[in-house]
């Protein structure tokens, strides 16, 4: 493809290569350092003036590092004279913090200020998957495609559990009521929703099932995962509730604090979380978790952006 350039942030170079072998395409040279005072230094490498720039950098790691490289990348070549710059995120970082709650008005709306940031920085048009809440697209005045794993985990599904066909799609709370539902649809199944009451951020106080699955499989379906306190309690729910089999299928797999050790802990068939966010390192220590690749996706909503082509063919299929 002519005009064209990828570039990788630091946070999830695997992902990157991918998507470029998948385009057929070189990743672009760029050096990223830190000076000894902790500042990021990046220098491109090679021209961009003229040039279609994809940036791929994921909120991961060390996300606020992760993002100022993001940030300083765009700017980089923005003001090299790269005719359009866009940032592929396949992981938004501060998407959670996306509305003042009720507990405390004072919260601020973070995903906002990030939206912001991007903007400034010179960014043209945003590539996104799984936004935690689809709204955050509006907090952005340019393009934002937001992408979805659902084809993904359909086929997922279909390959890998044989009795598909008698499952309940299952929310662990009510915020995903329409991710799972849509799910179960496409499936011709039944779902359900834990209903959740939190004390506070991260700890969940009580839980109750709405819905039915005894003697089913049942597969709780969440856009991230962080230290699984709800899915692991969702799972051990779900099994006193009559489930056979219990298996989560998560976007963004963040696995942060206890998350490895309750998994492997909990009543899980399998944990399937997709590659927005590298796991090399998590399934060394817990065989439970599997991979669903989803580069090429992203690598196709790329290629038809450049081309000037519509994505929402992606929102439905996997492309080959």
């Amino acid at each position: 493809m002519p005009n064209i350039k990828i570039f990788s942030g630091s946070s999830h170079p695997d992902l990157s290569q991918k998507i470029a072998d998948r385009l057929g395409l070189e990743l672009g040279k760029v050096v990223t350092k830190k000076f000894s005072n902790q500042e990021t230094c990046v220098e491109i490498g090679e021209s961009v003036r003229g040039e279609d720039v994809y940036i791929v950098q994921s909120g991961c790691g060390e996300i606020n590092d992760n993002l100022m490289e993001l940030l300083i990348m765009i700017n980089a070549c923005k003001i090299a004279s790269a005719s359009r710059v866009t940032a592929v995120i396949p992981c938004f970082p501060y998407a959670r913090q996306d509305k003042k709650d009720k507990v405390g008005s004072r919260a601020p709306i973070s995903a906002k200020l990030v939206a912001n940031m991007l903007s400034v920085s010179g960014a043209d048009h945003i590539i996104t998957m799984d936004l935690h809440a689809s709204q955050i697209q509006g907090f952005f005045d340019i393009p934002v495609d937001n992408l979805y794993a659902e084809p993904a985990v359909l086929k997922w599904i279909k390959e890998n559990i044989n009795e598909w066909k008698n499952c309940t799609i299952v929310s662990p709370d009510a915020g995903g009521a329409k991710r799972v539902t849509s799910i179960a649809d496409r499936l011709n199944v039944d779902f359900a929703l834990i209903h959740k009451e939190r004390k506070k951020a991260n700890e969940v106080d009580r839980m109750v099932l709405v819905g039915d699955v005894k003697d089913r499989v049942a597969i709780l379906v969440d856009d991230m995962a962080d230290t699984c306190g709800t899915i692991c309690h969702a799972a051990d729910k779900l099994v006193s509730a009559g489930a056979t089999k219990v298996y989560a299928i998560l976007t963004h797999g963040i696995f942060s604090g206890p998350a490895i050790s309750r998994i492997n802990n909990a009543n899980f068939e399998a944990v399937v979380v997709t590659n927005t966010i590298p796991q090399e390192d998590k399934i060394k220590h817990c065989n439970k978790i599997q991979v669903i690749d989803i580069s090429m996706i992203l690598a196709e909503a790329i290629r038809r952006t450049h081309n000037g082509e519509s994505v929402s063919y992606l929102f439905s299929h996997v492309p080959l």
